[in-house]
């Protein structure tokens, strides 16, 4: 269970400093608008780190994915100098769009007026009929 652990807060070590790096150094055009590192899961002998990054903008999406892929080299070094681990995880980025998801559907749920119904999941009070 112990090993589990360690690896969990690894993981949480690396989102955060992986976010701090890409926020302060990258001046990267294509990393702009709203975005944030949802998780990171490294594998237990520390080889790999997989990276999920969400994007509120679609069309932002796909280049600010390729912006860190082609950044992975610098991000991998930078984040070797930050954490006191033996070496640092090869980074692999993906898209992470759970955010976008629970948006997408607060806003189907919202037109469709089911938000509407209050707390209680009461339904609407019947129309009288004249």
């Amino acid at each position: 269970m112990k090993a589990f652990q360690r690896i969990d807060r690894i993981s949480e070590e690396v989102r955060r400093e992986l976010d701090a790096i890409i926020r302060e150094e990258l001046n990267d055009p294509r990393i702009d608008g709203t975005w944030s590192i949802t998780r990171a899961e490294v594998t237990g002998d520390l080889r790999f780190a997989k990276i999920y990054v969400s994007v509120l903008e679609d069309e932002k999406r796909e280049p600010l994915i390729e912006a860190l892929k082609n950044a992975k080299g610098y991000l991998r070094r930078v984040l070797g100098k930050r954490m006191i681990i033996r070496s640092s995880p090869e980074l692999l980025f993906f898209s992470d769009r759970n955010i976008a998801y629970g948006v997408h559907i607060a806003k189907v749920l919202a037109e469709t007026g089911i938000a509407d119904q209050g707390e209680e999941g009461t339904s609407p009070e019947p129309e009288e009929n004249a």
